[in-house]
């Protein structure tokens, strides 16, 4: 018998609070309580035990909350104390105003976001950097609002097999149950907007999270308006899928978005791509500028780019996306036909110059192209960014690629200890939770007893040891592990042991396994009888990523070696939740990738705040910290090598055994490892401050969001009339350019100078009918080196001193204050440009001697 199915009356339910509690479901819906403690209460006093079983989602657990419970706690004045307490803390937060009051508004774009642990729209790093970059604006009230996509399934949950093999699950979100609501209008109707894909139009749902005193709009496709089963899977799963899935989630992430903001009536000033995946947006805002304002494609390029800012987080080429020709011209000819877009030239924006039609599309080409200021998020990556990318400037030197940095940071009320908090109530400054990046304050963490510190730390280990037991024995019996498995399972870890923790992305570049290069030499590390030291691993394969997989089971292998089950743990399913207790509860944080591979390295940030010791290669993060953090450094700044690999493990054992381990040990009569724990001090004292993303955030605006404002400000002026005359302007160098050459170029010194003597530096340019005003003829001055080119190199302008026709001359002097072989050579470029690091790709550029 066959029955047919009605169309279905949907209705919501909402948690009955009494009267006195009505504002529980306002405070659970705003995440201010992920990160104040004052806020969460309200719920863990509640219901301890249903908490936490909920997940600390309070609006799951605000459904499943007895009502005998709530009605008994609306009136118990215990509770309500709390409870207004709570509420005077968020009315009290939210009400501080923005500083910058230009109008500037930036929109934050990012594939992922690491927000809260039962919101699972994040796969790693890149995920929680994110989400830690809105709190950190929160925070700071800074105007920025943020766009991201709303997946039905998220990331993987990891699940390991009876033989340690990754499993991959992927439990459905109930979005009704989560801390976002579908965004309404002022007349309370839902609000959608559309995309253009090859199958026709998708609708695309716009939904709100509060976080703090920051909108995150999220884009979802899972939704009956969209009739094709293809069309609703694309916000079905993060990073799953082919290049098509990926192709089309990133256009719904960048031109979705686009049309989110204008459909909510938000103009921002800036817009910020977080990795290239959001970098469609920049063609969307090229199509609204032609379209609105009469700009031309040039001008609309020109107009746009100037209020875009791109963060790159990608050290090698593998991790960019790429889309062949045929893929784009399926999903982009249409658009850019029915829009007056040239699409021959949209695709080159994705090129190098010159590249062949076969040549795939680059949305981070495509992004560094469309945006006027581009950063890395660390010094060291900024060098290996400039290197990386700089066919696009091909006759810049590579330290003068327009890529800057801005190093991460971590959300330090997110990720610091309640324990140590504590401490610092008691010893800091009473502002220290709002003044945390102030240097001055960490200068007082020299004032706390050593014997306070280490039982705060001490603390935090015993609770990582019942998690962690509690944790793999859950996992056993998923499995359906031996009860002799369990119960070994239910006494892993000594709290007094010297505990090494290593979570992170299971990728090759990262070397897991490193540890496990001379199991012999680890073994007798780990087994000592009077110093035992023990590891905790955790972290995720890409579901396609096999190599990452077979680590993972090499590990779990070898942790059931029976002289090592109790030195070594795998913790399955790692996610925020786990890396909040590792970054606070291990003795040191071991971080071994190939120097140069790992962009930043913010676990090792939250590792550093919470007196966690580091234990790092010099890459990303730690390249600039090692020095003042009171940790470790595994080999030196020298490009990777295979053959390091070796160097590198018995680096490791080598401080393990003669320095680490014996430190760790040495107590004095209070039980307390003096010399360990001056370090722990001097690792809160610089990374602190240094290290958290309120300092990273104000880079951000000061470097970045303030002259992408003014930029498009000054662009969009008079009906955008210095975007028309740039452009003029550009059209103007370009027909000249290959006619504008070096007549001649000063000789230079005959002989030895001695230094504060002045060097004259000449050149007679041919300017081919430019203005002087039109070029600048610079000096690149520096030592030379062994191979015979300049190192340590400065820039000096020469200035207009004469002319002859359409021929100007163009001098200076240089005054060494150095000895020593140098030289230095002069180049022409055009003078448009108020700051180098808005130079856009393939600048025209002249060397003498061309």
């Amino acid at each position: 018998m066959s029955y047919q199915i009605q169309p279905i009356k949907e209705f919501l339910v909402r948690p009955a609070l009494p009267a006195k509690l009505e504002r529980l479901t306002e405070i659970a819906y705003n995440l201010l309580w992920s990160w104040d403690h004052s806020v969460r209460a309200v719920f863990r006093r509640l219901d301890p035990v249903l908490w936490k079983s909920c997940g600390h989602n309070p609006v799951l657990f605000l459904g499943r909350v007895s009502q005998a419970v709530l009605e008994k706690s609306a009136n118990d004045s215990r509770y309500l104390a709390v409870y207004r307490r709570a509420c005077q803390r968020l009315d009290q937060y939210l009400s501080n105003e923005s500083e910058y009051s230009d109008g500037r508004l930036i929109a934050y774009f990012s594939m992922e976001y690491g927000l809260v642990d039962c919101m699972q729209i994040y796969s790693g790093g890149l995920g929680v950097l994110s989400g830690d970059h809105l709190k950190a604006c929160s925070d700071a009230a800074f105007p920025l609002v943020a766009i991201g996509l709303l997946y039905q399934k998220g990331y993987l949950t990891q699940r390991l097999n009876p033989d340690g093999v990754q499993q991959e699950r992927y439990p459905v979100n109930d979005f009704y149950t989560l801390p976002v609501k579908p965004y309404t209008g002022e007349d309370g109707s839902e609000v959608f907007v559309k995309v253009t894909l090859p199958g026709g139009e998708v609708v695309i749902k716009v939904w709100v999270m509060e976080v703090g005193r920051v909108r995150l709009f999220l884009l979802d496709t899972n939704i009956p308006e969209n009739a094709s089963a293809e069309d609703r899977e694309i916000t079905d799963q993060l990073y799953g899928g082919d290049n098509d899935k990926r192709i089309r989630q990133e256009i719904v992430l960048g031109i979705g978005g686009m049309r989110c903001l204008r459909a909510l009536g938000i103009e921002p000033t800036v817009f910020h791509m977080n990795e290239g995946h959001s970098a469609f947006l920049a063609i969307e805002r090229i199509r609204l500028l032609m379209q609105e304002h009469g700009l031309r494609f040039e001008e609309g390029l020109e107009a746009s780019r100037r209020g875009n800012v791109f963060t790159t987080h990608t050290s090698v080429p593998a991790g960019i996306d790429l889309f062949d020709t045929g893929m784009m011209y399926a999903y982009f000819e249409p658009f850019c036909r029915d829009n007056g877009i040239p699409f021959d030239q949209f695709l080159e924006l994705g090129r190098y110059e010159g590249a062949g039609g076969g040549d795939p599309f680059s949305m981070a080409i495509f992004a560094l192209r469309c945006s006027a200021l581009r950063n890395a998020v660390s010094r060291l990556h900024r060098e290996v960014s400039q290197t990386m990318w700089q066919g696009l400037w091909p006759k810049l030197p590579v330290w003068e690629v327009p890529i800057t940095s801005v190093t991460n940071g971590v959300h330090l009320p997110s990720w610091l200890s309640g324990d140590l908090a504590q401490v610092y109530d008691q010893a800091l400054a009473p502002e220290w939770r709002e003044g945390y990046t102030d240097a001055k304050i960490w200068e007082q963490v020299a004032d706390i007893a050593s014997q306070d510190l280490w039982e705060a730390h001490r603390r935090r280990k015993r609770a990582l040891t019942m998690f962690v037991r509690d944790r793999t024995t859950a996992s056993a019996l998923n499995r359906k592990a031996s009860p002799s498995e369990q119960r070994r399972l239910a006494e892993v870890l000594d709290p007094d042991a010297l505990t090494i923790g290593f979570a992170r992305r299971f990728a090759t570049y990262k070397r897991a396994t490193l540890l496990l290069f001379d199991r012999d030499r680890l073994k007798q590390i780990l087994t000592n009888p009077k110093r035992p030291v023990q590891v905790v691993i955790a972290g995720k394969a890409h579901p396609r990523d096999m190599p990452g997989k077979m680590l993972i089971r090499e590990i779990v292998q070898l942790s059931r070696d029976p002289e090592l089950s109790r030195h070594i743990v795998f913790l399955e399913d790692y996610g925020m939740d786990v890396a909040r207790e590792l970054v606070q509860g291990v003795d040191v944080w071991l971080n071994n990738p190939r120097r140069g591979e790992e962009a930043c390295g913010t676990s090792g940030m939250k590792s550093a705040i919470n007196g966690v010791l580091n234990l790092s290669i010099l890459d990303g993060w730690f390249d600039e910290a090692f020095e003042s953090s009171g940790g470790w450094a595994i080999g030196d700044r020298e490009p990777y090598s295979p053959e390091q690999d070796e160097a590198h493990a018995r680096a490791i054992y080598s401080l393990l055994e003669n320095e680490i381990v014996p430190m760790y040990y040495d107590r004095n009569d209070a039980g307390v490892p003096e010399e360990w724990v001056r370090r722990m001090k001097q690792s809160l004292h610089f990374a602190t401050p240094r290290f958290n993303c309120l300092r990273m955030i104000q880079e951000y605006m000061n470097e970045m969001y303030g002259p992408a404002h003014m930029g498009w400000c000054n662009m969009r002026a008079n009906e955008f009339e210095a975007a028309r005359s740039f452009t003029r302007w550009t059209e103007q160098i370009n027909s000249a350019w290959d006619k504008v050459k070096f007549v001649e170029i000063g000789a230079g010194p005959a002989g030895p100078v001695l230094t504060g003597t002045a060097v004259p530096l000449r050149a007679v340019v041919d300017l081919a009918g430019l203005s002087p005003s039109d070029v600048r003829v610079e000096a690149v001055i520096g030592r030379i080196g062994s191979t015979g080119k300049l190192e340590d190199t400065q820039v000096m302008l020469l200035r207009p001193s004469g002319q002859q026709g359409q021929t100007y001359t163009y001098s200076d002097s240089y005054i060494p204050r150095r000895s020593g072989r140098l030289g230095y050579s002069l180049r022409i470029s055009p003078n448009h440009y108020d700051d180098p690091l808005t130079r856009p790709c393939h600048c025209p550029l002249k060397w003498g001697g061309e």
